[in-house]
């Protein structure tokens, strides 16, 4: 499924926050949100999956706009993966992520065999089979991240909206979930505070400051030294590991006088 936005912002309390965001995300890639705290990233992400209604421009599922779309026609197409989710009532894991299929079926009919399956597959996915009818309040962090990332893949759609999915995780499973989302035929956004991971795993980058898409591009464009320094403030690079994946070399936080940085 091929993501557009055209023009887009977003404010809360008068303040712009997503500021006139072109964007355009092609079928099966897997794209990296970048910025710091603040910077916008998770309000575009929740415009993009049609949790909030942006003030001026277009969203666009396949070349369809979205502003008209009920919950229920969204949801068969985007499945968003929030930082942090609670649940109120103590359920199995295997009902959370039977949660993705709701977008299906009536509201009061019973999973069904499809149901049942897509759910068992989607858990599989993840590598929780075997914590299927574990009580979602016995989980880890990290294991609770990887029961909504399940509950997102069991929605079967055709593009992943993901905000700081590698919080909480260990260094194996943040690999295997980046692995995932590369292998996965789906399109895929995802939103990261680990550069590192990102240019490694992410087949472009879109880099936010201020509610402002300032770049956009293939890993080694987006990461240079003078934007590092401009949106994080830190004196950094892109180089290459022994395996010849790209990684972020951080010398250390910029100075700072009266508020400006120095170079």
């Amino acid at each position: 499924m091929r993501i557009t936005a055209e023009g887009l912002s977003w404010s809360v309390a008068g303040r712009r926050v997503v500021r006139d965001v072109d964007l355009d995300i092609e079928p099966g890639e897997t794209v990296g949100l970048l910025g710091p705290n603040g910077s916008g990233k998770s309000s575009l992400l929740r415009c993009l999956a049609g949790l909030r209604a942006p003030d001026t421009g277009a969203i666009r599922y396949d070349g369809r706009p979205i502003r008209d779309w009920d919950a229920r026609r969204i949801a068969r197409h985007i499945a968003f993966v929030q930082q942090d989710t609670a649940l109120d009532t103590d359920l199995r894991v295997t009902d959370v992520v039977g949660l993705g299929r709701t977008p299906f079926r009536d509201r009061w009919h019973p999973p069904d065999a499809t149901d049942r399956a897509v759910t068992a597959a989607a858990l599989h996915r993840v590598g929780l089979t075997e914590h299927a009818r574990r009580s979602w309040k016995t989980l880890s962090g990290g294991e609770r991240q990887r029961v909504h990332l399940a509950r997102a893949l069991a929605q079967q759609p055709y593009g992943l909206l993901l905000d700081e999915p590698t919080n909480h995780l260990d260094i194996r499973h943040r690999l295997e979930l980046m692995q995932l989302l590369t292998d996965t035929p789906q399109t895929v956004l995802v939103a990261l505070h680990d550069l590192s991971l990102a240019a490694r795993y992410c087949d472009r980058l879109l880099l936010m400051h201020h509610g402002h898409l300032v770049a956009a591009g293939r890993p080694a464009a987006v990461l240079t030294a003078e934007n590092l320094a401009t949106v994080f403030e830190v004196d950094a690079e892109l180089t290459f590991d022994l395996a010849h994946h790209p990684t972020v070399a951080y010398r250390g936080p910029l100075p700072r006088v009266a508020g400006a940085l120095l170079r």
